[in-house]
């Protein structure tokens, strides 16, 4: 891929995700897109193929650049109750970054969509082999919890969390994330013990 052509896909995707924060995954529109990003229409259909293409291609962009960081942040000597501390800090960063969002967004598209749902999960499969291989560590020390059980558990408390964020009400949006920071104290305990 040249240069030119990766920077238009780049100026694309910057413009998807703001355009998806502002109007939602219903309203978005390849044509709003590609104003925003001050390209042809036929861009988007060059470098994406439409709307779910461009939307799909906003996701693994971004998932790619977070799988990359929660593998260095739990590649480090501190405790894992520390680095699991660490990644509820990301939470906040990853909402504000819109990656939530998009995430969301797809996941209730593959609701109807079996193409979409296939890859969201594909995704989501990649967060779980990052937890699954950090849980491992501590495999002797879960009871008859398997690593990948103890990866599941935590993941979909993420992912459920972030939906309730979401809505936008401050009591759940509290209560989430109290709940999400009372698993350092498990972790901690489960480390020391």
């Amino acid at each position: 891929m040249s240069e030119r052509t990766a920077g238009t896909s780049v100026q694309i995707l910057e413009a998807a995700r703001g355009c998806l924060l502002a109007e939602g995954y219903a309203k978005l529109s390849t044509r709003k897109v590609a104003d925003a990003a001050g390209v042809p229409l036929s861009q988007i259909h060059y470098h994406f193929g439409g709307k779910q293409g461009m939307v799909l291609a906003l996701l693994d962009h971004e998932n790619t650049r977070l799988i990359g960081r929660q593998q260095r942040m739990y590649a480090t000597d501190a405790p894992l109750w520390k680095r699991y501390e660490q990644a509820c800090d990301f939470l906040d960063d990853d909402i504000a970054s819109g990656y939530v969002r998009v995430l969301q967004e797809m996941i209730a598209a593959g609701w109807s969509d079996t193409r979409v749902s296939q890859q969201v999960l594909s995704l989501i499969q990649r967060w779980q082999t990052v937890l699954e291989e950090v849980t491992r560590g501590t495999e002797a020390r879960l009871g008859p919890l398997t690593a990948e059980d103890a990866a599941a558990l935590v993941g979909m408390s993420f992912l459920g969390g972030e939906a309730l964020i979401l809505l936008g009400d401050e009591t759940w949006t509290r209560r989430t994330r109290t709940a999400l920071r009372a698993l350092v104290a498990l972790i901690r305990h489960i480390e020391e013990d």
